[in-house]
């Protein structure tokens, strides 16, 4: 599964698990999780639309976090790295990563290209472990 602005896979597990697994191996390549958006009880609370589950984990790696900030300051306008865990109408459980590349592209500043690099390989690291 790719996008021009993301990339993922299905995964062979429930959706718990895999917020789990997610979470868990994000923290081993430097990531903690500083936001968890429930957008299907947010839907549900606000509109009374049921849809399948569907969360939004802002990860953040703080070391590479700082060096962007210091690189360009407004930065933090495109942070944290969005981590989307989402069940289909069949139940089947996705987790998808955005593509910091993509994202950091609208930049347009050579000092942020590297980190980009650095950040979308540590994703594709946790992406390849689920």
């Amino acid at each position: 599964m790719e996008t021009g602005f993301g990339f993922g896979k299905i995964v062979d597990m429930d959706f718990d698990a895999a917020i789990e697994k997610v979470t868990a191996d994000l923290q081993m390549e430097g990531f903690g999780v500083l936001s968890d958006i429930d957008v299907a009880a947010k839907m549900k609370e606000k509109l009374g639309e049921d849809m399948p589950r569907y969360r939004i984990l802002g990860a953040c790696n703080p070391a590479l976090a700082h060096r962007a900030i210091k690189a360009v300051p407004d930065i933090g306008l495109l942070l944290p790295c969005n981590v989307l865990v989402r069940e289909d109408e069949a139940g089947a459980v996705s987790v998808s990563f955005m593509d910091p590349k993509s994202v950091l592209s609208l930049v347009d500043n050579p000092d942020v290209d590297p980190l980009a690099d650095e950040v979308k390989a540590k994703l594709e690291r946790v992406l390849e472990t689920l």
